[in-house]
């Protein structure tokens, strides 16, 4: 019976996709993540030591999360069970802690618990498991493409540590294909396959940083060439062979999470840093996902109000252009549209002076007692205004020279627009110097016969 379950073990392997078979063993094999799990990292010596405390795997898909956990499985003292969030239920996980709880009792042994998806876990779902996490019962890993302060409950975020995987390096992926094409057991060491290095550079490259799809792509070039070649040839992977085999690059992107918000923040902060080439970039990754363009369109309107603003005033009338161009002629021409408009707002000059006058007006607003309204400004164009003094004293500032009299608009001496001096605020910087010396006496002229 062992001989029969083994050779059906070696057969459901043998069935197993390349990078399912790849997957390394032991720490040693393991590749990537050195910022957490090199020698001398906290991660490295934890499992060392054999002292893991509940943690998050928040990263990309095909960095090594589920593959570093299985590693964990091969090598820590405790119990080790693994679930896919999007496969059970609350009864599911309640049976394993229950089990859990009866191990730990009965023979002192604590189980690892390794949670893959775990952002498929709703809200009551992951609550399950918040009480036997503080017990001590379950050491939880929760592996997660989502950023875990969007997806994981609070309190399960402060009894873990979280350790954020960083998309693998092309020279790691490579590390990774030359290991599979020399295996003999797991990969293809067995054959005899010529790869050119270009060839491997490309499935690196395309793959962005994920080793399940440039290990995937590898197995489709070698098994498609055992397909056509003859079974003395070399089997040879060239750079044609590779590029048909991994065909278009999968961007890692997702309309609602944290990829989204930082591929937005990429742009926004590029046109504020002056960055054509880095604006342009970031909004090829935005359009080549499938976001949505007039997203990008509302958020280049916002940039030119808040980091262009009165040194550019143009900006403005530009990105709303462009909002409308993005609504009227959709994809693929508004790319054109955005371009143009974000590559205007970089060059631009820049100035934050009005966003930087509305906070503040607004926090006085909310914070401090309300300025009333001077009686000169007030209304008149309802009965009984004059009875009351509305509008008394009130100049027009058209029947004076240059449109500008001495008169106070708001009680009080408030500055909140201070004009950069970039750009065509250098001219309003210019006029306001009047405007303010017209006010300042004004108000000391009040203050005076007060």
């Amino acid at each position: 019976m062992d001989l029969f379950n083994e050779h059906r073990r070696k057969q459901r392997q043998q069935a197993h996709p390349l990078a399912v078979r790849m997957r390394p063993e032991t720490l040693s094999e393991f590749v990537g993540q050195e910022h957490f799990l090199g020698e001398g990292k906290l991660l490295r010596r934890l499992l060392e030591a054999d002292r893991l405390s509940s943690a998050l795997f928040y990263g990309p898909p095909g960095c090594g999360k589920t593959t570093l956990a299985r590693v964990i499985a091969n090598r820590t003292n405790a119990a080790f069970r693994q679930v896919n969030a999007a496969t059970v239920g609350v009864k599911d996980v309640r049976v394993i802690l229950e089990q859990a709880g009866s191990l730990l009792e009965n023979d002192g042994k604590r189980t690892i618990l390794f949670v893959d998806e775990l952002h498929r876990f709703n809200r009551a779902q992951q609550d399950v498991l918040l009480g036997d996490v503080e017990d001590g019962v379950i050491i939880l890993i929760g592996a997660t493409t989502e950023n875990p302060f969007f997806s994981v409950n609070s309190p399960l975020i402060s009894r873990s540590q979280i350790f954020q995987f960083k998309p693998l390096t092309n020279e790691a992926i490579q590390t990774l294909l030359r290991r599979a094409l020399d295996d003999k057991k797991r990969g293809f060491g067995q054959l005899d396959v010529v790869a050119h290095d270009d060839a491997l550079d490309h499935l690196a490259e395309m793959s962005d940083g994920d080793a399940r799809r440039a290990l995937t792509a590898l197995e489709v070039a070698i098994l498609s060439q055992t397909a056509i070649e003859n079974a003395t040839d070399n089997i040879v992977i060239n750079i044609e062979v590779a590029a048909d085999s991994i065909q278009r690059k999968a961007i890692q992107y997702d309309a609602t999470g944290d990829r989204h918000y930082d591929a937005i923040s990429a742009y926004i902060k590029s046109i504020r840093g002056s960055d054509p080439d880095a604006v342009i970039y970031w909004l090829a990754v935005m359009l080549e996902a499938g976001e949505d363009p007039r997203f990008i369109a509302r958020r280049t309107v916002i940039a030119a109000a808040e980091d262009i603003g009165n040194a550019a005033p143009n900006g403005l009338v530009i990105a709303q252009a462009a909002a409308d161009a993005t609504n009227f002629v959709g994809l693929p021409e508004c790319q054109l549209v955005l371009a143009q408009a974000a590559i205007y707002l970089a060059c631009a000059p820049k100035s934050n002076a009005s966003a930087k006058a509305i906070w503040a007006a607004r926090e006085d607003v909310k914070n401090q007692r309300t300025i009333p309204v001077p009686i000169h400004l007030k209304a008149t164009g309802y009965r009984g205004a004059k009875q009351l003094g509305s509008g008394e004293g009130y100049q027009y500032p058209h029947d004076h020279g240059d449109g500008i009299v001495q008169q106070e608009y708001l009680g009080v001496k408030k500055v909140y627009y201070t004009p950069t001096g970039r750009g065509t605020e250098a001219s309003i910087q210019e006029r306001l110097k009047h405007f303010r010396t017209l006010r300042e006496n004004v108000s000391d002229n009040q203050e005076h016969s007060s």
